[in-house]
């Protein structure tokens, strides 16, 4: 297999990741999120940092869209990042607004609805997965279900990712990398 088609994936989610959600009230219903939330002209779009569009593109992965946005994310993110359209991992069904959202260390956090996907679509490839609701619940099923070497990063919802995450990030790919060189 050529390098290119070992890449390692960077799942990318948006709410509370790519978009800070810090102070922010949501729709009460899923109807009136999508017709708000997730539209350009939706105020809060102005507190992605668009600093980290030429940093996702410079790191050494294949970037997928990894959130219930799905498409609208190529519609409505990627060109405030300036972002080629990005593949979209395709999840199912969406959660709901009322799904509950986790601390990481909860030891009463389920599963996210995301990481069987995630782990089926990555196929065995290394993998990156940034959110704002991973759990010890998702790593430990990871690190149990997944034949390759993952990293599953949790930001801060109020900020979103930060240029420190990216520098994590790019450390770990780094590692990777070196790692299969020798």
């Amino acid at each position: 297999m050529s390098r290119a088609a070992q890449r390692p994936l960077l799942f990318l989610d948006v709410d509370g990741t790519v978009l800070p959600t810090g102070g922010v009230s949501l729709p009460e219903t899923l109807e009136g999120w999508y017709a708000t939330w997730q539209h350009p002209s939706n105020p809060q779009l102005a507190a992605i940092d668009r600093s980290h569009g030429p940093r996702l593109l410079a790191l050494d992965c294949d970037v997928v869209w990894a959130t219930a946005w799905m498409h609208d994310a190529n519609t409505v993110i990627s060109p405030i990042l300036e972002l080629p359209a990005l593949p979209v991992a395709e999840m199912g069904a969406l959660p709901g607004l009322e799904d509950p959202v986790w601390a990481d260390d909860d030891a009463a956090a389920e599963l996210s609805w995301k990481t069987r996907h995630l782990c089926r679509i990555a196929a065995g490839r290394p993998f990156v997965w940034i959110d704002d609701e991973l759990t010890g619940a998702d790593r430990a099923w990871v690190s149990e279900n997944h034949a390759g070497r993952a990293l599953l990063h949790r930001v801060d919802s109020s900020t979103g990712v930060q240029g420190g995450d990216l520098d994590v990030v790019e450390a770990w790919l780094r590692r990777l990398n070196e790692d299969e060189l020798s």
